[in-house]
């Protein structure tokens, strides 16, 4: 793996690695999806298929954990050049403890800006993504904005979203309200981030466009607990490992203003009132 990687994963809290799959892969991926979509509801699929609803996200509502049901989604989880970038990012192997496929058809809602670490509550250390994009993705349909060097951060304390434009019904505050950027990615590209990274999504105001996205949720090697919704972790050769839970909220942040600028003290405590989607 590149130097650079590292580099740009340090400095900003992400790095885009593209063509990390085929855009024949990518193709095989989102068609595999699309058939078990259309099969209707599976474990972990809290709110099922709504074939009549108005609301996108209802005919199409996202996937979670499916690797632990999916052969193709445990393989993809715990794909080697997902392991080598990880390794050459963390100096580690990580631990897998998530997938999560997010169709996003048009008209869909986006995803309020958020920190992953706030839900997952890896310890020590952090959680890292990587996000494949199986369509190309683009500010139209509603690609990933992040932060750079938010990662640098700590916990945010949440406030009220807008569930006019968002699905989740919490967000972080920012300094400035321009500080995310849009990422523009194409099939198979992988953007691998920082659990405390902020980042997030605007609706797709395309008519005929989806945006759908492949996520894998890791920890750092060296974690001992993270919430026990993302039990059991994995290796990555696909053994199961025992960790402990890591139990309710820590320390959050608050935006305070300084002589120098707005600085996140942390000042309140984690309240979560909806697990990671």
């Amino acid at each position: 793996m590149s130097d650079s990687y590292k580099q740009e994963f340090e400095r900003d809290g992400y790095t885009l690695v593209r063509g990390l799959f085929s855009a024949d892969e990518a193709e095989r991926l989102r068609e595999h999806y699309m058939v078990l979509r259309k099969q209707r509801s599976y474990a972990n699929d809290e709110s099922g298929v709504n074939s009549g609803s108005r609301d996108p996200l209802r005919r199409y509502p996202r996937m979670a954990q499916m690797h632990r049901w999916d052969d193709v989604s445990l393989q993809w989880l715990i794909d080697a050049r997902i392991d080598e970038v990880m390794t050459g990012l963390l100096d580690r192997s990580p631990y897998a403890v998530q997938t999560m496929l997010y169709f996003k058809p048009p008209g869909s809602r986006g995803q309020a800006l958020h920190q992953d670490n706030f839900y997952l509550k890896a310890e020590p250390g952090t959680c890292v993504a990587a996000w494949m994009a199986l369509d190309r993705v683009d500010q139209a349909n509603g690609c990933l904005e992040v932060v750079p060097g938010s990662h640098r951060w700590p916990i945010l304390c949440t406030e009220k979203a807008d569930t006019t434009v968002s699905f989740t019904d919490v967000t972080v505050p920012l300094p400035t309200p321009d500080a995310a950027v849009p990422v523009v990615m194409e099939p198979g590209d992988v953007l691998f981030f920082h659990g405390a990274l902020v980042h997030g999504s605007a609706p797709n105001v395309t008519t005929d466009r989806f945006r759908r996205a492949l996520i894998g949720h890791y920890i750092q090697g060296e974690a001992e607990k993270v919430a026990s919704y993302y039990h059991p972790a994995l290796r990555m050769d696909g053994t199961e490992l025992t960790l402990d839970v890591a139990e309710g909220g820590g320390a959050c942040g608050e935006w305070t203003e300084t002589p120098e600028g707005p600085v996140a003290v942390l000042t309140g405590t984690q309240v979560i009132e909806r697990k990671h989607e």
